[in-house]
């Protein structure tokens, strides 16, 4: 699916509705079901376009897969993205837009367009996030209020798909979304290592590290180690916590510094790595402290990467929407990163198996408010990736 790069301006619906069809014009699209026309304005930029499922009318209700525009406050589909002959399409002031429960069966993420006493369209998406773009920029146009907003006007709908009401206070967002009552800091390590030497590089680290985390002197706990499963290959995740901030990390650099088993360590580690990266977080006050857990389980690390700005609205609407993912104590921890590659959020999730996550992610769908919390974070993000990973043997989290 792709974005539109400008706001959207609507076409007057009442003059169209006394006047009906205008005739075509030349370069002007015309269609609506079979010979009955509507126009689309081809100066217009769409907001949104992208492939949905489509449910036939006809009673066999079968599903066909179409290329779909939403420009000018009006769905338009296609049979294909060329966009050379539309198929139908529907003005959307006045339209209810609504999201039905999961499928078992594809598409599984469904939708209705629906209005009394007209047709109601049944649409389907192949990835939640999709779903809750399409449900973000449809209902937006199908509001009665779509159309009274210009182009260039400051107030334009478009713009406040990304810039909603937070707290007015003028302060870093590291101060109004980490915890007040601790001073814990995170680190984050991605390592990438050769192929070859992955078994060799988990035995060393599982020699070494927990020597060192039992040394009280070290004000820095071990929370989780994982090899990655799916996602990138041949790569361990580490996650620590500094108990008591920046002085905390510093005074654990300089000790290790001094520590010749540390070095011996990092120098044949060295041997076995690509690349290495990494990030100091802090976490989200709303969110799980991650605390050890007994296994087995797999882990879900979901990184998002916003659009710069709009961290504390992320922080607002998923303070919310927590609740809704806490029922099989699936949430383990939420952290934003400081330093390091910025803008980043990191959603730590645990799972018995690939079968419970999707069981579990599916009953997130079915609770009144989940798709309101998609609706409005979806369009924050720039990137998003999903690591699934298995503990190693020395990780507090199992």
């Amino acid at each position: 699916m792709v974005w539109g790069s400008n706001s959207v301006t609507g076409q007057d619906w009442n003059q169209y509705r006394e006047n009906g069809p205008c005739r075509p014009v030349p370069r002007v699209h015309t269609f609506g079901k079979g010979e009955q026309a509507m126009r689309r304005d081809p100066h217009i930029p769409p907001t949104m376009r992208g492939w949905l499922h489509k449910q036939d009318s006809s009673g066999l209700r079968l599903w066909k897969r179409r290329w779909f525009v939403l420009v000018d406050l009006c769905l338009y589909y296609y049979r294909d993205s060329s966009e050379q002959r539309v198929r139908g399409g529907l003005p959307l002031p006045g339209y209810r837009i609504r999201v039905l429960a999961p499928s078992t069966s594809s598409p599984r993420f469904l939708f209705t367009v629906e209005h009394p006493g007209m047709r109601s369209y049944v649409l389907g998406a192949d990835s939640p996030e999709e779903l809750g773009a399409w449900m973000c920029s449809l209902r937006h146009s199908a509001s009665p209020m779509g159309g009274a907003y210009s182009r260039d006007a400051e107030g334009s709908w478009f713009r406040s798909l990304f810039v909603h009401k937070v707290d007015p206070r003028k302060d870093a967002h590291s101060n109004l979304l980490s915890k007040k009552e601790t001073s814990n800091l995170y680190k984050i390590q991605f390592h990438n290592v050769k192929p070859e030497c992955l078994d060799a590089y988990n035995s060393l680290t599982e020699e070494v590290l927990p020597k060192l985390h039992s040394d009280a002197d070290y004000p820095c706990d071990l929370v989780g180690n994982w090899n990655t499963w799916y996602g990138e290959q041949d790569q361990a995740v580490h996650l620590w916590r500094f108990s008591g901030g920046y002085p905390a990390l510093m005074d654990c650099m300089n000790k290790l510094k001094q520590n010749k088993e540390y070095l011996d360590f990092r120098k044949e580690r060295s041997r076995m790595l690509l690349s290495r990266r990494n990030q100091l977080l802090l976490e989200f006050s709303f969110w799980n402290e991650p605390l050890p857990r007994k296994g087995p389980n797999i882990y879900e690390l979901r990184t998002y990467k916003l659009k710069p700005g709009t961290m504390i609205e992320w922080g607002n609407n998923w303070a919310r929407a927590i609740k809704y993912r806490q029922e099989n104590q699936e949430a383990v921890g939420g952290f934003f990163s400081q330093i390091g590659e910025l803008y980043v959020v990191h959603h730590l999730w645990a799972y018995k198996d690939l079968q419970s996550r999707e069981e579990t992610r599916n009953a997130a769908w079915r609770k009144r408010g989940w798709d309101e919390n998609v609706y409005y974070t979806v369009p924050l993000i720039r990137t998003m990736e999903s690591r699934i990973m298995i503990p190693l043997k020395i990780s507090p989290l199992q």
